[in-house]
C-alpha cells in the first residue's frame, strides 16, 4: 500500500494495491506495521458505516471537541464521493485551510484524517456507502458542526442542484462563530 501525505500535515492519503485476477481482487486495507512505520497507527474503538441513498446528500462538517476528538480512516465501498476536510487545529499554520479527495469504490483510495479536523461528504452518485475507522468513543455532547457551505471557507462542492441535508447540518454555525468561541481545538 501507498501512503501519502497531503498538503496539510497530518492527513495522508492511503492507496491499497489490490492483486487482481479472473475472480476479484483481494487487498489490504490496514496493516499495522506499515500505519507505525509512517507514525500514523491508531488503536480503533469503532468502526462506522454509512449509506447515503441519493447523489447530491452532504454530510457535515463534523467533528468532536476534548476529550473525544478522534482520527478517523475513511473509505467507500460503493459509490463516489467527494471527501473535505478542514484544519481546525489551534495554533496550526493551516488553520481553516481545507482540501478535498474523491474516494469510491472504483479507486480504492482511503484517507486518513487525525484530531483536530472538521470532516464532511457529498455524494457523487446513489447509493455510496462508507466504512470508517475511529479512534475515540463518539459523545454526542462533544459534537461539533461548522456549515457546509460556510462562504469564509469557500469549499467548491460537486453540487448540480440543492443539497440534501440533515437538519442538524442546515442548522450549524460558520467558522467564524466556531472561531470566536472555541479559537480552534486542542488535540
Amino acid at each position: 500500500m501507498k501512503i501519502i501525505e497531503r498538503s496539510i500535515r497530518g492527513v495522508y492519503e492511503i492507496q491499497p494495491e489490490p492483486k487482481e485476477d479472473h475472480r476479484g481482487y483481494f487487498m489490504r486495507v490496514y496493516d499495522d506495521k506499515i500505519f507505525k512505520a509512517y507514525g500514523i497507527h491508531s488503536e480503533w474503538v469503532h468502526e462506522n458505516h454509512s449509506l447515503s441513498v441519493n447523489k447530491g446528500t452532504v454530510r457535515g462538517l463534523h467533528f468532536q471537541f476534548m476529550p473525544h476528538t478522534e482520527t478517523k480512516l475513511v473509505r467507500v465501498i460503493s459509490g463516489t464521493v467527494f471527501d473535505v476536510f478542514v484544519d481546525l487545529r489551534k495554533g496550526s499554520k493551516t488553520f481553516g485551510k481545507w482540501e478535498s479527495i474523491i474516494l469510491s469504490a472504483e479507486n480504492k483510495k482511503m484517507l486518513l484524517i487525525p484530531r483536530g479536523f472538521a470532516h464532511g461528504i457529498c455524494t457523487i452518485s446513489d447509493n455510496c456507502a462508507m466504512l470508517y475507522k475511529v479512534d475515540n468513543y463518539y459523545a454526542p455532547e462533544h459534537e461539533g458542526i461548522i456549515k457546509w457551505d460556510d462562504p469564509d471557507l469557500g469549499i467548491d462542492w460537486p453540487l448540480e442542484g440543492a443539497p440534501i441535508l440533515s437538519d442538524k447540518d442546515s442548522k450549524a454555525g460558520g467558522l467564524r462563530k466556531f472561531i470566536n468561541k472555541h479559537a480552534g481545538l486542542v488535540v
